[in-house]
Order: C-alpha cells, then sequence, then structure tokens
C-alpha cells in the first residue's frame, strides 16, 4: 500500500490549492461584500471573475470521469470531457475547494452541477448534451436536481409521489419537491425531476428521470427554505410546484422506468465529493481553533494550555486524518473495481466525514466562546451546511442500515434454524438501499 501522492496527483491538487490561496481566498471579503449587498438571489461578479480565471488556466470540469468510464451509453463523450482525474486525483482537489464555501464553482465543480453533469455525460443523448452539458459546462448556465418531496419519508425513493405520465409526444409533470438546491440562483435553467412513469411496476421499476426546462409553464417556486437561518444565496434551496408541466417525449432520460439506475449512477460520485470537502472544511475548522486557543487567556494562560484544549485539538487532527484515510480508500476502489463494488466504503465515509466535521466545528465554536455562534468567524455557517449532509444524499440511517446489512451478509451462519431463516428473508442488500432522494446537494 502506497500512500505517496503520485506526480499527477500533487500536480493537480497544487495547482487548486495555489489559486485558492493567490485568487479566491484574498477576495472572500469581496463576496462577502456583493453578498450583502441589494438582492439576495443574484450572481455576484466576483466569483464570475475568478471563474473565467480558472477556466483560462484549465482548473476547470475536474469532476468529470475519465474517458474509459464503463457507464457511457452513447460513444461521442470525447466533446464533453475535463481533465480526465480519477476519483482519487479529485479527491485531493476537493478537500483544497472544501475549505472556502464558494471555492467549488469558481472551479465549475459545485452541486448539484457536478451531479448533474455526469447525468448528462453518462446517459444523455446527443441532443441533450448539446442543449444543456455543453452551457452547463462552460459555466453558463446552472441546474437543479429535484428528488425529495415533502410528503413522503424521501429516504425511500421508492415512496417518490410525483407523477410523469405520456400524452402524445409530450410528458405531464405534477408533483412538489422540496430541497431543491440551486433554483434561488437566477442562472438555473434546467432540472433533472425524478418521478414514477408507471405506479404498478416493480418497486424500482416505477421512476423515471426527465429534463424540465424551469421556465416551462407550470413550474411554481412556492417558497425557499433557509438552513438553520442561512439562506445559501445566491444558490438557495426551495420548495416547488410541478402543475400540468408539459415537456416533450424526448426529454426524458434513457426511458421509463430507468430511474434508480440513473440515481445509483449519479449519487455514488456525488456524496463522495461532499465528504472530500467536508476534509477541508474540517482542516479550516481546526486552523481557527488552533490560532484563537493560542490568541485568548483565561484564568492566568494561554486557553491552549488548558489540558482539555489539548485532548480536543489532539482527537480532531486524528479523526480528521482517519476520515482522509477512508475517503481516499473509497475513491480509490471507485476507480479500480467501480462504484458498485465500493458501495460499502462510500457508505462509510457519508456516515463519517460530516460527523466528524461537526465535532471539530462544535469544538471551534466553542474555543471561540461567543464569537463562535456569530457571523464573524464562518463557524456558525460550516456547522449549518455539514449539519444538511447528514441528511443530503441519503440520511445517516440510511447508510448505516446499508453497511450493517453488508456486514451481516459476509457473517451469515452456516447452518440450524436461524440460517434459513436469514436465507429466507429479505434479500441481501442492493444499491436501491442506500438510495435516498434527500439530495440538497450544497454547493461546498
Amino acid at each position: 500500500m502506497d500512500f505517496e501522492p503520485t506526480e499527477r496527483q500533487v500536480y493537480w491538487r497544487d495547482r487548486v490549492r495555489g489559486f485558492i490561496e493567490q485568487h479566491v481566498r484574498p477576495n472572500v471579503p469581496v463576496y462577502d461584500e456583493q453578498d450583502r449587498e441589494g438582492d439576495r438571489w443574484k450572481v455576484l461578479p466576483i466569483a464570475e471573475e475568478m471563474k473565467a480565471k480558472a477556466k483560462e488556466q484549465g482548473i476547470w470540469n475536474l469532476f468529470m470521469p475519465p474517458r474509459n468510464d464503463s457507464h457511457h451509453h452513447v460513444d461521442d463523450s470525447f466533446e464533453f470531457e475535463g481533465p480526465g482525474l480519477t476519483n482519487l486525483e479529485y479527491a485531493l482537489c476537493a478537500e483544497e475547494m472544501g475549505r472556502i464555501g464558494w471555492a467549488s464553482e469558481v472551479f465549475n465543480c459545485s452541486a448539484p452541477d457536478t451531479g448533474n453533469m455526469e447525468v448528462f455525460h453518462r446517459y444523455g443523448t446527443r441532443e441533450q448534451k448539446e442543449e444543456w452539458l455543453r452551457p452547463l459546462m462552460n459555466g453558463e448556465i446552472r441546474s437543479a436536481f429535484l428528488m425529495t418531496e415533502p410528503y413522503t419519508a424521501s429516504s425511500d425513493a421508492t415512496n417518490i409521489e410525483t407523477r410523469i405520465e405520456r400524452d402524445g409526444d409530450e410528458y405531464v409533470i405534477n408533483g412538489r419537491k422540496w430541497w431543491s438546491s440551486g433554483l434561488g440562483d437566477p442562472r438555473c435553467k434546467v432540472a433533472i425531476v425524478m418521478g414514477k412513469t408507471d405506479f404498478e411496476a416493480q418497486r424500482h421499476a416505477q421512476q423515471s428521470m426527465i429534463l424540465m426546462p424551469i421556465d416551462t409553464p407550470g413550474v411554481n417556486i412556492l417558497r425557499h427554505l433557509p438552513v438553520f437561518g442561512y439562506d445559501d444565496a445566491p444558490h438557495g434551496h426551495m420548495e416547488v410546484e410541478m402543475k400540468d408541466v408539459r415537456v416533450p417525449a424526448s426529454n426524458i432520460l434513457l426511458g421509463e422506468g430507468r430511474g434508480f439506475e440513473i440515481a445509483q449512477g449519479r449519487l455514488g460520485p456525488g456524496r463522495i465529493h461532499h465528504c472530500m470537502r467536508t476534509i477541508g472544511v474540517a482542516e479550516e475548522a481546526l486552523e481557527k481553533m488552533c490560532k484563537r486557543l493560542q490568541e485568548r487567556e483565561a484564568f492566568g494562560k494561554p486557553i491552549y494550555k488548558h489540558s482539555v484544549w489539548e485532548e480536543r485539538v489532539a482527537r480532531a487532527r486524528i479523526d480528521i486524518d482517519m476520515t482522509r484515510l477512508l475517503c481516499l480508500k473509497a475513491a480509490d476502489m471507485m476507480d479500480k473495481v467501480g462504484n458498485k463494488a465500493a458501495k460499502q466504503e462510500i457508505a462509510m465515509i457519508k456516515v463519517q466525514a460530516p460527523n466528524m466535521a461537526l465535532r471539530i466545528i462544535d469544538d471551534a465554536i466553542q474555543a471561540h466562546g461567543g464569537g463562535g455562534v456569530s457571523e464573524d468567524y464562518g463557524l456558525a455557517r460550516s456547522y449549518a451546511n455539514q449539519r444538511t449532509l447528514r441528511l443530503a444524499d441519503g440520511p445517516d440511517e440510511v447508510h448505516a442500515r446499508s453497511i450493517a446489512r453488508m456486514e451481516f451478509g459476509k457473517h451469515a451462519p452456516q447452518e440450524g434454524p436461524s440460517a434459513n431463516a436469514l436465507r429466507s428473508g429479505p434479500a441481501p442488500a442492493n444499491d436501491s438501499d442506500t438510495m435516498s432522494s434527500g439530495d440538497m446537494g450544497v454547493a461546498r
């Protein structure tokens, strides 16, 4: 097992790190100032300026999978590619992006666009790619992914009630979605909607995915949903009603009943991308905590010399490094044996990463005292963002269930009544068991 990064891994990581330190971090105050001015739902000039610079330097669309990706259904992908980083190579870059909330967008690597672009890349027709993937990859428009619903337990995506019904040369969409991340952005032009085309089919063959231009009549944004009071503008998370929304029949992805297949292709990489960025979030919180503890005194000595803080800082460093190793292992397995074979590792890192980051951010808040829960240090916002990730792309409980069932499958009893009961019971966990519609897709 070799823990030394390759020359290519270091090259891309350092390019991203260097760009962030040279261009993005110095402009955080400018971004914050532009964010505070005027309308909440707007395009921020500094972000567009940074995007143009990153694109010019070729640090762009880093998440796009290499050409040998086995999921391609149409062999015209060469026109729609990034630098072709592996999951492992991208993991190191995404960690750097995670250190500053809006850095991912600078490199056109923010959710939910990344997952949506992969869907177009893997499953889209030539026409769908030309219309939507090309402007997405150019950073000209943004997109949304509509899966979660307010009136169902969306941790089980088979509960989805949105209807997608064929009517001649069109499909008619009726339903309500929420936590539709990115719909607040004025550049958001298209959504991928998951709904049911056949309520009588087998449980995992009822669902389909369809492309819905946001300006289609009948698409009504009902309200914005803040997270712990943060609006996450200009990105935002919306509740949206679809009332007799008509789109061309050609907007269906892959065909009716293929929704779960597409969702698994999309959510595997998306889940781990969040985890990669989360490690950067945790590193940033630890850095702030260490600096703060050495700047302040209490009860006659610097705060960092109180033993409770030595324990907390040590635990933070251990937890970050352990989590990074698990994340890199999952990414490496995805590259070598595929997403399906790596599903237990993907589930494990999805549970571990946000919980780890939340503990460290919470300690960093404590170290900052009253300042920690204010807007001054960015820690409260980080906490709000990370707390959503225990729900987005599947809640902890769904992933823990999947992990446990795979573990039980490895150690089934060989004989006796209990073995027979196990064998005649539910089938072993498949990809569908980890499916959740909690795709809040927070762009971190």
